[in-house]
C-alpha cells in the first residue's frame, strides 16, 4: 500500500433514532429510522425522519442522528455520535417528549493506551410517562467520565457495590448503565406488578424497558436510550435512541 494511500485512523461512529419489530397480534417490521454511520476516513452524516407513525403501535414527531470524526490536533482524533427522538408515543401508553444519546470519543496517538476516552455527556430523557405516570431517570454520567479504558469501567462496576445496579461483565465485555436513580410517581408504584430491577422497568401487561443501557468493549461503547420487550396483550422489542462509536489507529504496512 502506498504511503500516500495510508489512512492513520479508522474511524467508527453510528447512530438510530427508533426500531421495532411488533410480533402480535400482528407482525409489523420496522426498519431503523434516521440511521446512519460515519465513513472510515471521518468527516460528518447525517439522517432525518419526521412524522414518523404506525397507527396504535409507534408515532414520533421526530428522529434525527448525526456523526463526525475529524482530527483536532495533530496526534488528537476526535468522534461523535448523537441521536434525537422526539414526541415517541409507544402503544399510546409509553409516551416521552425527548430522548437524546450522545456519544464523544478522543484518541491520542503516539501513547500506550490503545482506547479512545468515550463519555455520554448530553444524554437524557426529558418527561417520560408511563401511562400518564412520570418517570425520573437521573443518570450516572460520572462512570464514563472516570473509565478512560475498558479496564477502568471494569474496576469501577465490580467496586460499584449497591445492589440496585444490573451489570454483567464476561468474555472481554461489559454490560451495564448509565441510570443512577429511577423516581416514579406514587400511583405507579401501586400497580400491582410493577417493579423496577436496576435499569430495567416491569409493567404490567405492558412489558419490559431498559434505559440508558451500555454494551462496552475495550475501545468501544454503544449506548442504547430505550429498549423495550412487549409481552400481553401486544409482543415485540425495539429500540430508541441508540449511538455508538470507537475508532483505531490502522496498524502500520510491513
Amino acid at each position: 500500500m502506498s504511503s500516500d494511500q495510508r489512512i492513520p485512523f479508522h474511524f467508527n461512529a453510528k447512530g438510530h433514532a427508533f426500531s421495532a419489530h411488533f410480533v402480535r397480534p400482528v407482525d409489523v417490521p420496522i426498519a431503523a429510522q434516521a440511521a446512519t454511520s460515519l465513513p472510515t476516513i471521518g468527516g460528518h452524516a447525517h439522517s432525518r425522519v419526521e412524522d414518523f407513525d404506525v397507527p396504535r403501535l409507534a408515532s414520533f414527531k421526530l428522529g434525527e442522528t448525526h456523526v463526525s470524526g475529524s482530527w483536532q490536533e495533530d496526534t488528537i482524533v476526535t468522534t461523535s455520535a448523537t441521536a434525537v427522538l422526539k414526541n415517541l408515543s409507544l402503544l399510546e401508553f409509553l409516551t416521552v417528549d425527548k430522548i437524546v444519546s450522545r456519544l464523544t470519543a478522543q484518541f491520542t496517538s503516539h501513547t500506550t493506551n490503545p482506547e479512545g476516552h468515550i463519555i455520554a455527556l448530553g444524554s437524557h430523557f426529558e418527561n417520560l410517562r408511563l401511562g400518564g405516570h412520570e418517570v425520573k431517570v437521573i443518570l450516572r454520567h460520572d462512570l464514563l467520565l472516570n473509565s478512560k479504558t475498558f479496564a477502568e469501567l471494569k474496576d469501577n462496576l465490580e467496586n460499584d457495590k449497591r445492589p440496585d445496579k444490573r451489570t454483567g461483565i464476561q468474555d472481554g465485555v461489559a454490560l451495564c448503565s448509565l441510570v443512577d436513580k429511577i423516581e416514579v410517581d406514587p400511583g405507579l408504584r401501586k400497580l400491582r406488578g410493577f417493579e423496577i430491577d436496576g435499569h430495567i422497568l416491569h409493567i404490567p401487561h405492558f412489558g419490559e424497558i431498559a434505559l440508558a443501557e451500555l454494551f462496552v468493549e475495550p475501545g468501544a461503547l454503544t449506548l442504547t436510550m430505550l429498549r423495550f420487550k412487549l409481552g400481553s396483550p401486544d409482543g415485540g422489542s425495539g429500540t430508541g435512541g441508540e449511538t455508538g462509536t470507537n475508532g483505531k489507529p490502522v496498524p502500520p504496512t510491513q
